[in-house]
């Protein structure tokens, strides 16, 4: 991989499916990025293995009875490391101050329309609205992360995910999830300022969990 091709700091706390997804994106040149580390919270995450799979460095940094500010402080400072250009939450189960966000120009993924379902739980939540009959199509988001608010930053891009008669909240989960992956590499392609240059791979071999 050059060295001049634009590098990412991605940041995750779980199975890093969506992490899976810009590896591979990068990996076939579908994006013209590299992941250049990945950095969780949870020492058990499953993301950290995705990211050794592809012998992408990684970092472990727990925040279990950490200040807020100064964690990000030191979270500040392992990115910085890998001399990013843009740092990604993909499942990122963590509110960054601006300790970290005054630093690091950051994008989020988010499973529902802007301003609907802010926080954890968002697939599900729209699930059992739908199920109420308060809304017929749930979504995901890409948003920048200027601040401290939850999940409200200036939308990069969206889609909604219409439900279907007979929709499960594994089905719903499913097809939300197909979307993120599609939408996040579009999102950071756009922010990048650089086209996507040929058809996504085929799913990653490396079993999700």
């Amino acid at each position: 991989m050059s060295a001049a091709r634009p590098r990412l700091v991605v940041l995750v706390s779980g199975s890093g499916t969506n992490l899976q997804a810009v590896i591979d994106a990068c990996a076939c040149g579908r994006l013209d990025a590299t992941v250049a580390g990945v950095v969780s919270n949870v020492a058990s995450a499953y993301g950290l293995e995705r990211a050794r799979a592809a012998g992408i460095p990684t970092v472990v940094l727990p925040h279990g009875g950490r200040d807020r500010a100064n964690y990000d402080r030191e979270l500040a400072d392992v990115v910085a490391s890998h001399k990013p250009h843009l740092v990604v939450l993909a499942g990122w189960m963590r509110i960054l101050t601006d300790a970290f966000l005054s630093r690091h120009p950051t994008i989020n993924l988010h499973p529902a329309q802007p301003g609907a379902f802010p926080g954890v739980g968002a697939i599900e939540a729209a699930f059992e609205a739908w199920q109420r009959g308060e809304v017929a199509a749930g979504g995901v988001m890409v948003h920048h992360v200027p601040d401290e608010g939850v999940d409200n930053g200036p939308v990069i891009v969206w889609e909604p995910v219409p439900f279907r008669p007979g929709d499960t909240l594994d089905s719903f989960t499913e097809r939300v999830h197909t979307v993120e992956h599609r939408l996040l590499v579009s999102a950071i392609a756009q922010v990048l300022g650089t086209d996507l240059r040929r058809p996504a791979p085929p799913p990653a071999i490396l079993p999700g969990r």
